[in-house]
């Protein structure tokens, strides 16, 4: 039976390629665009769930560090 996740996706861009890297799970792709890289990464994920796939999914944890006021401007997203 095939079950549908939901799954983010870290973005950055190295010279003319596209990388996105999922936050949930240790697993990346590339694109010549960003939709093409989230594809990719769709396809990717794809696989690496396919039989056999790992039985314990990695836990996700959120957790707080003190940053400096110049680097909140940096890392805040649109």
């Amino acid at each position: 039976m095939m079950k549908t996740q939901t799954f983010t996706a870290s973005i950055s861009q190295d010279e003319e390629m596209y990388i996105a890297q999922c936050l949930e799970v240790d697993v990346a792709s590339q694109g010549k665009s960003e939709d093409e890289a989230v594809e990719n990464l769709k396809e990717a994920l794809e696989l690496y769930f396919e039989p056999p796939c790992p039985t314990v999914m990695p836990k996700i944890r959120k957790f707080q560090v003190s940053v400096s006021a110049n680097e909140t401007a940096f890392l805040s997203s649109d």
